[in-house]
């Protein structure tokens, strides 16, 4: 094998070890890649809305949890 080839092949490795870095520490930082010359495209995430009453119901959700924890915490107590 080459030298060059061999070069190729570290770089395409680096590359995408970093790739592989960037993915697991949360970055969006998309880089041309040394060795293939590629350029990674950008994952684009779908922005979730929530409707007024969505929220509504959560937060009534959350309340009844809040107050039965509340609940339990009363009664440990006694």
């Amino acid at each position: 094998m080459e030298v060059s080839q061999i070069l190729k092949e570290i770089d395409n490795e680096i590359a995408r070890l970093q790739q592989a870095r960037n993915l697991l520490a949360g970055s969006d930082d998309h880089r041309v890649s040394r060795g293939a010359g590629k350029v990674s495209t950008p994952v684009k995430k779908k922005k979730r809305k929530l409707s007024a009453e969505g929220r509504r119901k959560i937060g009534e959700a959350m309340k009844r949890r809040w107050m039965e924890r509340k609940k339990q915490a009363a009664a440990k107590a006694k």
